[in-house]
């Protein structure tokens, strides 16, 4: 090699190196509220082990471990591998509440979804019509029928993806003009209604004929639910054909029932056009029937039916037909004409075609079947959803797997507990109330065994013994609440049956909604009280009940006096009143935390009634509130924590087809009311409305696409979305101790905003300050188990909190890096959050042998932050109560607020250059410093030459007790090495570097026609030297990886860890002489022999022996 080439590789590798600057992004305008909350993280916790209602299901058939579902409030997921993981894939479109998923089977890329489920419960969400995506669910375009609210069916053409067909049931509690059959022959771009009865009749099931798409059935569905009954049929109810793809319809009729009929399901066998299969609701019911109905015998119109003339002419098969508001729904075998599926409670198979049934298709998992799809290629594979979520057979129903990693818990209430960790707790649709940890002590997070059930049937109100965790009072529908013992195990029921008993009136009877309230009383934990038409009081913790003032405090409505689609409700209906047992009781109850006996009662007709004397008396003041029509239910009740006259209430009118937003506050005991709605969306009812306990100005609602917060009492509202998908929030409470906002979704089960202490500080003032650092909670160094399995893949857990402290800063700006002024080595511009965090490391109990990082002296001390004047990179500064600097720490800088995690750590002992090795087992790792000792510690940042500051305080783990000279003793080892990690680091560079050296001397000497004698064997004898300098630098490094021994675990360092920290000074001391010897006086006199004149290589500084 030459000596110009020599200089080539020189000039190039500077080149490398030079500085590269951009230009700062332009600064943010002033935030608003909304703007200022948009970067705050919620955390899901599960559960998944129970799943959630599932409405419907799309498979790709040459595909079938691609599939998606729908849900009923929980958007739409997609798996690639039969379940093993999933991905939701509409977590930012306007709803969650899904009716029907469908896809092109030739081009599976093109998946349709219509919004609004169609099972006709009291719980069911709405959606604002049908969406489309042509790249398999990535993105999706909204593609109209807003107004339909609900929607049964979508069918594409098999011929002609641009035809479209939409079976629209229509809003479910009101007349709307929007339903029936709609067609898109353009791809949804226009639309056409074919198919339209009235106002109060919809389209719920579409059937096409495989080998003619022109031939569909439509099953036309008159129904209507109020917040007192439901009237689940009419004349409009109907099973109507086209031939000619919708253009024209005919009534089918003979032999189907006569009269009125209800829910209708329809099913074309796939290999014979000819054959078609309807579930038929034709029995009216007095309303004082039950609400299931089933098979056997009798003289019944409801049943099976058969056609073998594509749909002339029917035949009656059986009475099979369970609960058909709920379910309906048919399949035939794909390839076995005879094998017939009814969904319902159980899923029932029949082998002669429909003639008999068995109930035990699906006995292994969860009842109440919505959605059954049967594998064309091979029928004993079949995928199921029902109120539990999906499960799949492959031997045709004898074993069902259940896919448990699907978060779409629906809860209606939640509660928590006083553990450190503390437990939340809520009941959820169809499955029961439950009970699991915010946080675990496993490095795998929260998962399914973490769970445990306090109660049965579809759960409501869990409320926990502030006192004692172990006493849980659960309930279930319909006030069937237990007291749960988690000691033992027992759940005790304890539900009143009847009113008081002096009189001998054993007839009287209580009326419970099927949410009925119930709540500990704030003032004495063995208070219970629990809603009917009256007020329930219990004194001794559910032993006894007393009616509280004797009064019903309903508005004592007959709901047989009231119409529904114009039909008494005296009269004989089709699936009356299902999931509705009575009408008239409470649905909100509180007790004010500031005054004993001031009680506040909401009810499902519209009463607010108030008792300032324990309930001796009470005032109905539902007619003071302005602007809030009659009979709206009143879904929420919030005594305030700081005025006593205070109170906000919610109240949800979608039952009455009214969906805007109703949210008062009354300064006087309720006798004047001003609505607070600014900022809340029309269109989405509001559930719930929660004060800070600590902050007047704090509130926060949950409507049914998330959560809002108001920092001026209601003045404006904002939306605090963020990671939260769009999903009904039925709950939110505060945690008292920890101050996380507890969000209990129905669709998606729970989820922890940690720490909301940032919000009660924000305010128009605040808003308007550069910056701020808001204050830390209290933060215990809790050591981890390692002893679980850390199961993956199909296996759901979710995480626990970040291992450190959540830092929160506002900025009103977003920051601006300065622009450079001369060259430099290059700089990172502001990060983001995620590469913040990984750049500040990572979970504390990583097992990196960087963990010889630690706090004194080295490159931290001089890696002081400003992060006003001179670095590229927003950084926050924390220093210990000595003043001493413990970190500089990396940190997103948005305009608003922003948070990152102090995983404890001091600043890593160096900076790495160039790629890294894996982090453990003796590799090299990306450094990072020790977990500093418990104490009181400074944040601080500067922007604007102005600094903000605030403390952070982290404790011991007290399951580790420790003195605090065992613990110096510890963290000085610690420290000791990390001192010695930087020389560590450069000695094995500087042994890297002058190893390349030699290499390219010795190409030198091979390729000179005459070398200086004795050269080549000067070189020899100083790469033999440095071969063992190499050796001594991989023990040091080796002994001093000691480090992750000792950082992970609290006790005292064992002998032999300690003789391995000695034993790395000793080594480096060894090393370094004759390491510095060749840096600064062999190789540099080999170099001069080689090269009298030009560009030589430098061996680079000498290593520095840190002192000890």
């Amino acid at each position: 090699m030459t000596h110009r080439s020599l200089r080539l590789l020189c000039t190039a590798a500077a080149a490398l190196a030079l500085p590269m600057t951009s230009s700062p992004a332009p600064a943010a305008a002033q935030t608003t509220l909304e703007t200022a909350v948009s970067h705050l993280q919620y955390r899901e916790i599960g559960p998944a082990l129970m799943g959630g209602r599932i409405a419907d299901l799309a498979v790709v058939e040459s595909k079938p471990q691609v599939f998606y579902i729908a849900t009923g409030t929980g958007g739409v997921w997609k798996t690639e591998n039969h379940g093993t993981s999933w991905t939701p894939l509409f977590d930012d479109q306007p709803t969650s509440s899904i009716g029907d998923v469908t896809l092109d089977q030739s081009n599976p890329n093109l998946v349709w979804v219509g919004t609004g489920e169609p099972q006709n419960r009291q719980s069911s969400g709405w959606g604002n019509g049908v969406y489309k995506s042509t790249d398999a669910g990535n993105t999706w375009r909204h593609m109209g029928l807003d107004a339909t609210r609900h929607i049964g069916r979508i069918l594409i053409h098999p011929r002609n993806p641009d035809i479209v067909y939409v079976a629209a049931v229509g809003d479910l509690w009101g007349p709307n003009e929007e339903r029936g059959v709609f067609r898109t022959h353009d791809g949804g771009e226009t639309w056409e209604n074919v198919l339209h009865i009235d106002e109060h009749t919809g389209a719920i099931d579409l059937a096409m004929d495989p080998g003619d798409p022109n031939t569909i059935f439509a099953a036309m569905y008159q129904r209507q639910r109020t917040g007192w009954g439901f009237n689940g049929g009419g004349p409009g109810s109907g099973l109507y054909r086209t031939f000619d793809g919708g253009d024209s319809w005919t009534k089918l009729t003979e032999g189907l029932p006569e009269g009125d009929k209800g829910r209708i399901g329809v099913d074309i066998f796939r290999q014979d056009g000819n054959v078609v299969y309807a579930l038929i609701e034709a029995d009216a019911r007095s309303p004082d029937a039950g609400f299931f109905g089933g098979g056997g015998g009798g003289d019944r119109q409801s049943g099976l039916y058969r056609s073998l003339d594509r749909g002339d002419t029917w035949e009656k098969m059986s009475n099979t037909n369970p609960r058909p508001m709920y379910y309906s729904q048919v399949r035939i075998d794909p390839t076995n004409v005879d094998r017939i599926y009814v969904l319902g409670t159980n899923l029932m198979v029949s082998d002669d075609g429909g003639r008999t049934f068995r109930s035990d298709g699906a006995s292994q998992v969860h009842v109440d079947h919505h959605d059954l799809w049967i594998n064309p290629d091979d029928p004993d594979h079949l995928i199921l959803g029902s109120d539990g979520g999906v499960v799949a057979s492959w031997d045709g129903t004898a074993h069902w797997r259940m896919f448990d990693n699907l978060p779409l818990g629906q809860f209606y209430a939640i509660g928590f507990d006083m553990r450190d960790p503390y437990y939340v707790c809520g009941g959820l649709q169809d499955n029961d109330p439950w009970c699991g940890p915010s946080n675990t002590r496993s490095f795998h997070g929260i998962r399914h065994q973490d769970w445990y059930e306090t109660a049965y049937g579809d759960g409501f109100f869990t409320i926990v013994d502030p006192t004692d965790s172990t006493i849980v009072f659960s309930e279930s529908q319909n006030g069937n609440m237990n007291r749960y013992d988690l000691t033992t195990g027992e759940k005790t029921p304890m539900r009143p049956i009847t009113g008081p008993r002096a009189d001998g009136d054993t007839a009287k009877t209580y009326r419970f909604n099927w949410n009925s309230p119930l709540q500990l009383s704030p003032h004495d934990p063995a208070t219970v009280y629990l809603g009917a038409n009256y007020l329930l009081r219990s004194r001794d913790r559910g032993m006894s009940w007393e009616e509280v003032g004797g009064v019903d405090l309903t508005k004592q409505i007959d709901r047989k006096e009231l119409e529904i689609m114009g039909v008494p409700g005296s009269e004989p209906q089709l699936s009356v009143n299902d999931g509705i047992s009575t009408y008239g009781n409470l649905t909100a109850f509180a007790e004010s935390p500031l005054t004993p006996g001031l009680l506040y009662v909401g009810t499902d007709d519209g009463n607010v009634q108030i008792s300032r004397d324990d309930g001796a008396t009470w005032t109905n003041v539902a007619d003071r509130i302005p602007d809030l029509p009659e009979r709206t239910y009143v879904s929420r009740l919030e005594p305030s924590h700081h005025a006593e006259g205070r109170v906000y209430a919610s109240f949800d009118g979608h039952r009455n087809a009214d969906y805007a937003a109703y949210v008062y506050v009354s300064e006087d005991y309720g006798d004047s009311w001003r609505r607070i709605t600014d900022g809340l969306p029309d269109g989405w009812s509001v559930n719930v409305i929660t004060e800070h306990h600590r902050a007047p100005n704090l509130l926060f609602v949950g409507n049914e696409v998330g959560v809002f917060v108001s920092v001026d009492r209601g003045e404006q509202w904002a939306q605090l979305k963020n990671n939260l998908p769009v999903v009904p929030v039925d709950d939110i409470l505060i945690h008292p101790r920890d101050n996380d906002l507890l969000v209990g979704t129905h669709g998606r089960s729970f989820w922890i905003l940690a720490d909301v202490s940032p919000l009660e500080h924000l305010s128009a003032e605040t808003l308007a300050e550069a910056g701020r650092i808001f204050p830390q909670a209290r933060e215990t160094i809790m050591w981890a188990q390692r002893g679980d399995w850390p199961f993956t893949g199909a296996t759901y857990s979710a995480p626990n909190p970040p291992r450190g402290t959540l830092i929160r800063y506002y900025l009103r700006d977003e920051w601006e890096a300065p622009m450079a002024e001369e060259e430099g080595p290059e700089g990172d511009g502001p990060g983001d959050g995620d590469e913040a965090d990984a750049r500040n490391g990572g979970d504390m109990a990583d097992s990196a042998p960087a963990e010889t990082a630690g706090a004194a002296g080295g490159a931290m001390a001089e890696r002081e932050a400003d992060t006003d004047t001179e670095s590229t990179t927003f950084a926050l500064t924390i220093t210990a109560s000595d003043g001493t600097h413990i970190r500089t720490l990396e940190a997103p800088s948005d305009a608003g607020i922003n948070e990152v995690v102090w995983d404890w750590r001091m600043d890593a002992p160096y900076e790495p250059e160039g790629p890294q090795g894996p982090v453990g087992f003796g590799q090299p790792g990306t450094p990072r410093g020790p977990v500093a000792m418990p104490g009181v510690y400074t944040v601080s940042m500067t922007v604007g030459g102005e600094t903000w500051s605030s403390t952070v305080e982290i404790q011991a783990d007290p399951r580790r007790p420790m003195t605090r000279a065992d613990r110096m003793a510890r963290q000085d080892a610690l420290l000791s090495l990390h001192a010695l990690a930087p020389s560590i680091y450069e000695a094995g560079r500087a042994v890297d570097r002058l190893e390349g050296q030699l290499d390219a001397a010795e190409k030198l000497i091979e390729a000179a026609a005459e070398a200086p004698e004795g050269l080549a064997e000067e070189l020899e004898a100083i790469r033999e030297a440095l071969e063992e300098i190499d050796d001594d630098v991989g023990e040091a490094r080796r002994n001093a990886g000691v480090a992750t021994a000792i950082q992970g675990s609290s006790t005292l360092p064992t002998e032999d860890q300690r003789w391995q920290v000695d034993r790395a000074w000793e080594a480096m001391e060894e090393l370094l002489g004759p390491l510095n010897e060749l840096i600064t006086s062999r190789v540099p006199a080999l170099n001069a022999q080689l090269f009298a004149e030009g560009v030589r290589p430098k061996p680079g500084e000498a290593v520095a022996m840190p002192e000890r």
